[in-house]
C-alpha cells in the first residue's frame, strides 16, 4: 500500500495535504502559524550546529514511515479477510520515484533526496517540495472533490484589492486624525482601520470586505496571493481572517513565487480550468490573464494616490470611503455569483470538462452586448484602431466597434464634443460618452449610465 498513492488528500489541497504529511512525519503541524515561522527563523543558526541530531531525527522519521506502511498493509489485509499464516516471507522492494520531499527527505520512503525537482510549497510548510507528477495527481484529486461540493478556486490579491496600507511616516498632516480613529487589534473582526505600530504602518480594509469573504467562501476555495513579503502577508491575513476560516495555510507571498515580479498558478494546488483571480494589476499575471478579473484599485491613503501618479485628494483626506453596497467588492461579488451559477447550473452535464475561463469570457461579453461603438479623437493619428486597448476592451465586453458612423451605431466614444462624429451623435440622438464609460464598465462589470460620462467641448475640430 503506497502512502502517497492512497493518501487521504481529498479536500482543500494545502490543508488536507498538510494534515496527511503531519501524520506521516509525526510533526507537530505542517501548516505553519506566524509564531511557528518566527521560531523557525530564530532556530536557523542552532540547526547548523546540530547536524548529528538531524541525522538521528531523519533515521527516526524513516523508521516511522516504514512502521506506518507496515501497519497500513496489515490493516488492509485484515479488513479483506485475507490474513494468511506464512512460514516464508518474500519481500519485493520497489524503487521509489520520490513524489515529493519534506526537509530534504522523500515523504514516501523516508530516504534523503539528493536532487530535488518540482515546486516548493513553503507557504504550506517550510521545506516542502512536491514533484510535478504528484502535483498533477493532487490537483486532479482535489478538483473532483471540489466539484462535488460545488466550489471553484479564488485567488485574492491584497493591496488595492482587499485593502490599502501605508507607512506611518507617509501619512500627511491631513491624515494625522486617522491615528486616533484606528480600531483595536484585540478584536480585529469589528474594525476596518488598524495601526500596526510594530510594523510602522497603517492598514485600511476595503468596505464590504468581510461580507465579501464570507459569501465568496461558500462558492470558492480561497487563497491570498500578494507581492508583499511573507510577514506582511501573514499580518494582513490575520486582519482579514482572524478566525482562520477562509485561508488558513493558503497565504502566498512573493517569497513563495517561482518567477521574479510575477505571480503564477504553479504554486497553487488547483487546476487552472477552475481558478478565478481578483487582482488590480494585470501585468502580474502575464501567463494567466484569462483567469483574471481586473479590480478597480482601492486608494484610501494619499501615499497610494501618489504611488500611481494621481494628482487628487485621497479618500482619507476627503474623510470619505467607497460605498459598501455599490463599491467594487459588492459589484465583483455579483459577477462571481453569476460565474459560479453558469459553471454549475447552465452548461450541460459535463461538469468535469468545463473551464471557468470560458465562462468568464461569456459573462464579460454580456456587459456591453448590443452596443455599437465609434471612436472620435481617442486614438493617436494613424494608430491602428483595432490594436488600441480601449477597442480591445470594448470587444471583450461584448460591444461591436466600427471605424465610421452609420445608423446602427449606438455610442460615439470621444474626448471632444466638437468633432464631426460627436456632433453627428448629438444630431442623431446617439449616446456621446467619454472613454471612461468603457473603462468603468470594465472595472465594475456592468454597463454604466451614459449621462455620468459627458464629453467636454474643446476648440479643435476633427
Amino acid at each position: 500500500m503506497s502512502l502517497v498513492t492512497d493518501s487521504p488528500v481529498h479536500s482543500s489541497s494545502s490543508d488536507d495535504f498538510a494534515a496527511f504529511l503531519d501524520a506521516e512525519l509525526d510533526s507537530n503541524s505542517l501548516v505553519s502559524s506566524p509564531d511557528e515561522e518566527a521560531e523557525d527563523e530564530e532556530s536557523n543558526d542552532e540547526e547548523d550546529a546540530e547536524d548529528d541530531k538531524d541525522l538521528e531525527s531523519d533515521r527516526k522519521k524513516r523508521r516511522k514511515v516504514e512502521m506506518l506502511e507496515s501497519t497500513l498493509e496489515q490493516e488492509e489485509s485484515t479488513s479483506q479477510g485475507t490474513v494468511e499464516q506464512k512460514t516464508e516471507v518474500s519481500v519485493e522492494v520497489d524503487i521509489c520515484q520520490h513524489p515529493g520531499s519534506y526537509g530534504g527527505m522523500c515523504y514516501k520512503c523516508g530516504q534523503k533526496v539528493e536532487e530535488e525537482s518540482g515546486v516548493t510549497f513553503g507557504y504550506i510548510r517550510k521545506g516542502l517540495r512536491i514533484g510535478n507528477d504528484e502535483i498533477d495527481r493532487l490537483r486532479s484529486t482535489d478538483m473532483k472533490n471540489l466539484l462535488r461540493h460545488r466550489k471553484l478556486y479564488l485567488i485574492l490579491d491584497l493591496d488595492h484589492t482587499l485593502l490599502n496600507s501605508t507607512l506611518l511616516v507617509h501619512l500627511n498632516p491631513e491624515e494625522e486624525y486617522l491615528k486616533s480613529q484606528a480600531d483595536s487589534l484585540q478584536d480585529v473582526s469589528k474594525g476596518s482601520l488598524f495601526m500596526l505600530e510594530f510594523m510602522h504602518m497603517m492598514t485600511k480594509l476595503r468596505p464590504f470586505v468581510r461580507p465579501f469573504l464570507k459569501e465568496a467562501s461558500e462558492m470558492f476555495e480561497m487563497y491570498i496571493y500578494t507581492m508583499g513579503d511573507r510577514p506582511y502577508a501573514l499580518e494582513m491575513a490575520k486582519l482579514l481572517d482572524p478566525a482562520r476560516e477562509y485561508f488558513n495555510a493558503k497565504v502566498i507571498s512573493r517569497d513563495d513565487g517561482t518567477q521574479r515580479h510575477q505571480k503564477g498558478l504553479d504554486v497553487v494546488l488547483g487546476q487552472e480550468s477552475a481558478v478565478l483571480i481578483l487582482d488590480d494589476t494585470e501585468n502580474a499575471w502575464t501567463k494567466h490573464k484569462d483567469n483574471l478579473i481586473l479590480m478597480e484599485r482601492y486608494h484610501f491613503f494619499a501615499s497610494s494616490c501618489r504611488q500611481f501618479g494621481f494628482n487628487c485628494r485621497s479618500l482619507s483626506e476627503l474623510k470619505n470611503d467607497e460605498s459598501e453596497p455599490d463599491g467594487a467588492l459588492a459589484s465583483v461579488l455579483k459577477i462571481l455569483k453569476r460565474i459560479h451559477s453558469m459553471f454549475f447550473d447552465e452548461l450541460g452535464d459535463d461538469l468535469a470538462g468545463r473551464d471557468v475561463r470560458q465562462v468568464l469570457k461569456m459573462v464579460r461579453k454580456e456587459i456591453l452586448k448590443g452596443c455599437k461603438l465609434v471612436f472620435s479623437r481617442v486614438f493617436p493619428t494613424r494608430f491602428p484602431a483595432d490594436n488600441h486597448h480601449l477597442w480591445k476592451m470594448a470587444e471583450q465586453l461584448g460591444a461591436t466597434c466600427l471605424t465610421e458612423v452609420d445608423p446602427s451605431v449606438t455610442h460615439v466614444i470621444s474626448t471632444d464634443a466638437g468633432t464631426e462624429k460627436s456632433r453627428w451623435a448629438v444630431k442623431e440622438r446617439k449616446f456621446l460618452v467619454n472613454p471612461r464609460w468603457i473603462e468603468t464598465a470594465n472595472f465594475l462589470w456592468q454597463k454604466q449610465p451614459e449621462e455620468n460620462f459627458p464629453v467636454s467641448q474643446t476648440a479643435k475640430e476633427e
